[in-house]
């Protein structure tokens, strides 16, 4: 008997989503950061072994959607509701109340296993830890509840045991030497957009885009070339930073993070261009692949 199926994690922005997979599936495939609105891509990550076959999906966090890319951010959260086979929605000891209502609602309506996991409970008083549970019942009274820690790895493996005895049987889905559905250049351009939202402050990490030109996998050393985009010749100054400082300490920090991903050395050369707008362009959504 094999198992098999999609395993989609949706909850707001910042709620430890992108940690969860990756511990999960014991990869780095999401970027992490302390800021909203990191993950805009619908990521999946997959868990092979002789029995079964688990395709994580990490989703952009939902939003109120301000600009066109978060309507498209929006459509991979939609899809990850209608094509899940368990549903684990994660929130954690500070979200008093999910801020987009009307997801909440076609979460408590969804016939599949649906798991709520309460994460960053090793920050939170347990009178505080108590009220979100009691909380969470309410609002989804068909789900489990489960007190987790994605950072520490707390309680993950009761997760797992309940994802492999809910998940159906199926053959795979993908080719079981898979870890993901995207390229290695996807996950290159993430890396890279990561160091800006670290590195970076305010808008500047969520005006920019990373296009990779160039993916050279040569015998000793992979040559990359990578675009930054920005929305204004503004943005460009501070991303390029004085006497280029900051594009060489992006460059460098991804760099070193390439060179694990791909396991071998890498040589990564970074420029920075100007497409005015892009994030409120339908045309340019698809051209960056957030709309098919």
């Amino acid at each position: 008997m094999h198992k098999a199926g999609y395993v989609n994690i949706v909850g707001s922005p910042n709620v430890g989503k992108s940690t969860l997979m990756n511990k999960m599936i014991g990869e780095k495939l999401s970027i992490v950061t302390s800021k909203a609105q990191t993950t805009r891509h619908r990521i999946h990550g997959i868990v092979n072994h002789d029995d079964y076959q688990i395709v994580f999906s990490d989703t952009p966090g939902v939003v109120n959607a301000a600009y066109k890319l978060h309507e498209a951010m929006m459509s991979f959260v939609e899809s990850s509701l209608q094509d899940a086979d368990i549903l684990l929605f994660i929130t954690d000891i500070f979200e008093d109340e999910m801020n987009h209502k009307e997801t909440l609602e076609r979460i408590s309506r969804l016939k599949i296993p649906v798991l709520c996991l309460i994460n960053k409970i090793d920050l939170g008083e347990q009178e505080k830890v108590f009220s979100r549970i009691d909380y969470w019942k309410e609002k989804l009274p068909n789900a489990e509840i489960h007190l987790v820690s994605a950072l520490h790895g707390f309680n993950l493996d009761v997760i797992w045991q309940r994802i492999l005895a809910l998940i159906p049987e199926s053959p795979p889905y993908f080719d079981k030497e898979d870890i993901s559905d995207r390229p290695v250049r996807f996950f290159v351009s993430e890396m890279i957009r990561e160091k800006i939202f670290i590195l970076c402050r305010k808008e500047i990490p969520y005006s920019c885009q990373v296009e990779i030109e160039e993916y050279l996998d040569e015998e000793t050393i992979v040559r990359i070339r990578a675009a930054i985009i920005v929305e204004r010749d503004s943005q460009k100054g501070i991303i390029i930073g004085a006497k280029g400082e900051m594009l060489k300490r992006i460059g460098h920090d991804a760099r070193l993070d390439i060179e694990k991903f791909v396991d071998k050395k890498v040589f990564l050369e970074t420029f920075v261009k100007v497409d005015k707008d892009w994030r409120a362009s339908e045309g340019k959504l698809k051209k960056y692949g957030y709309k098919s």
